[in-house]
């Protein structure tokens, strides 16, 4: 519906498939105040996906903290990472078991896995996606060519399959037949299954089938709420609750933290500077308090002397 007096441009975010920040220009007197509203920022280097389109000459920005607080390993090291423990525990005759979100993450696993294969990295054996939502989700994916990056239109061009998100290793799973003969396969594979956080679906029975087994690995590829049977996992813990029975954890379990699609300190410093000479006043938004704290020190550090982290319902004039 149109606004009198505003417009609106969409930009790109680079956190998943086609998300977008909103820059708002609003008509004044004189020289109009250009609002952005960032969403979810992404980081530069991910597979798949373009990179966010850095905001310019904005007077106010409303801009999420999630990570602001942390500092991710790049990407390349997060592949270099996951091959090193997909390759060693396939090659010591186990599974590898991975929990992950449906959107995005299952998309650059296989991505990555594909990739991996194609180079000889890991052996050639069976990888099964075992979520009938990460599976819509896929073809989403596939549908919009038009969302890649560079990367992936030439992995597209050299590779035989002429799919990234299929190879001829790969199963989609969408049946409870088909999920359940997963744990008739014999030796090495590779299963993700949702949820991300290990708490509900098809995950548990497979971690309820392999955590017994010491050749396994359950890979964790993303952060664990607390109160999670992931964060248990990640914990370390050796007894663990599924479906209310007790469960020994004796596979390994190994964890890789740069795989997050979401923007660090550094990616949110360097969001934030790229229109610092215009900035009148930043808003941390999507982020606990300490994220927001710490970034706030940096960004006032970087010479952004106005950042505000909202109480919730809070309204300011423009």
């Amino acid at each position: 519906e149109d606004v009198p007096g505003v417009s609106a441009r969409l930009l790109e975010a680079g956190h998943n498939l086609g998300p977008a920040g909103i820059l708002l220009e609003m008509q004044q007197n004189g020289k109009p105040p250009r609002l952005m509203f960032s969403g979810d920022i992404g980081r530069e280097g991910l597979p798949i996906i373009r990179d966010p389109v850095l905001p310019h000459d904005v007077d106010y920005l409303i801009m999420e903290c999630t990570y602001g607080d942390r500092i991710h390993s790049s990407p390349e090291e997060a592949y270099e990472e996951t091959q090193e423990v997909i390759c060693g525990t396939l090659n010591g005759g186990g599974k590898v078991i991975i929990p992950a979100f449906a959107v995005g993450r299952t998309q650059t696993l296989v991505y990555y896995l594909h990739r991996m294969i194609n180079e000889g990295r890991i052996p050639r054996v069976p990888v099964f996606v075992d979520s009938p939502l990460a599976i819509n989700v896929t073809d989403i994916f596939r549908a919009h060519p038009e969302c890649y990056d560079q990367e992936m239109r030439e992995f597209l061009d050299d590779d035989p399959h002429g799919s990234a998100l299929g190879f001829d290793l790969l199963t989609y799973t969408r049946s409870v037949p088909e999920s359940k003969a997963i744990n008739d396969v014999k030796g090495p594979a590779v299963i993700i299954s949702a949820s991300g956080m290990a708490e509900v679906g098809r995950i548990l029975h497979h971690l309820r089938n392999n955590l017994h087994e010491p050749r396994n690995t359950i890979l964790i590829t993303s952060w664990m709420a607390p109160h999670t049977l992931g964060r248990r996992l990640v914990e370390g813990k050796k007894v663990v609750k599924i479906f209310g029975e007790k469960h020994q954890v004796r596979a390994k379990v190994a964890c890789i933290n740069g795989l997050s699609a979401h923007a660090d300190q550094h990616d949110l410093l360097a969001y934030a500077s790229a229109t610092k000479h215009s900035l009148r006043e930043v808003f941390l938004t999507h982020g606990e308090p300490d994220a927001a704290k710490a970034l706030r020190e940096k960004l006032l550090d970087a010479g952004i002397n106005q950042v505000s982290y909202p109480e919730p319902g809070a309204s300011f004039d423009l």
